[in-house]
């Protein structure tokens, strides 16, 4: 194998073969570098486009970035329906074989505990969004406001009704949560996502990701599921079976 070590993962031996047709980064196929133990899923890639000069321009340029993380995923995905992988960043590249044998040496110990911690278990993710906001208080004839006080009493009325709906949907989003933690090992909430940035319709009140066993995730899903109905206006969203990418910690290099 000539060229740069891109990195996709770490994890166990195993028997099962992925799919004969997965391709990787740069559209070359991943490969298994067993070494003490363990597992690193590899691919070749190009100096001109990995070197890490060459790296730093690419990831600015956003149609490349999204390209290279939808490889990357593809291979995390396919390796998540045969083993439990370790995912490692985005652009994790060594110059040849042998620095990616020093890698899982300098960090077998920790490779070893996060592999064992997550063992059989995968990540699901839960997203809430607030779909629509009350609108302001409609008088059965429309009219202008008779004062200045009749003005501000209709203001009052609507902030009002806004900070109840806003109460209701955070109380919601609480109440749900909890709930799932307790039907999850663990659990991390993540920053709402931004309303601006997302392409998501509604504002975003619960961003959390749970850990659970492979075994009980038929029972998570059907949980998720009875609770899209609970709170009107409430859109709940479930995404996964995921690579535990939120329960790595410091494992991650």
């Amino acid at each position: 194998m000539t060229g740069l070590r891109y990195v996709y993962a770490v994890c166990r031996p195993f028997d099962t073969p992925l799919q004969s047709q997965l391709t990787g980064v740069g559209g070359a196929p991943p490969a298994l570098l067993h070494h003490h133990g363990l597992v690193a899923v590899v691919s070749q890639v190009p100096e001109g486009d990995f070197s890490e000069q060459a790296l730093k321009a690419h990831l600015e340029n956003l149609d490349w970035l999204s390209a290279t993380a939808r490889a990357h995923q593809g291979v995390i995905d396919a390796l998540t329906t045969v083993t439990t992988p370790l995912p490692l960043r985005l652009g994790t590249v060594f110059r040849d074989c042998s620095g990616v044998r020093t890698m899982i040496e300098a960090r077998e110990d920790d490779f070893r505990r996060t592999l064992d911690r997550l063992e059989g278990r995968v990540e699901w993710g839960v997203k809430l969004y607030l779909e629509s906001e009350p609108a302001e208080p409609v008088p059965a004839v429309a009219e202008k406001p008779a004062s200045g006080r009749d003005y501000l009493r209709r203001r009052r009325e609507s902030t009002h009704a806004h900070e109840e709906q806003w109460q209701q949907a955070e109380a919601f989003a609480r109440s749900l949560h909890e709930r799932l933690s307790r039907h999850a090992e663990d659990s991390r909430l993540h920053a709402p996502q931004n309303s601006a940035l997302s392409t998501e319709s509604g504002r975003n009140l619960l961003n959390a990701a749970y850990l659970v066993p492979r075994a009980h995730s038929e029972e998570f899903v059907e949980m998720v599921d009875r609770t899209k109905d609970e709170a009107p206006g409430i859109r709940v969203e479930l995404t996964g079976p995921w690579a535990a990418y939120s329960f790595v910690g410091e494992a991650a290099p």
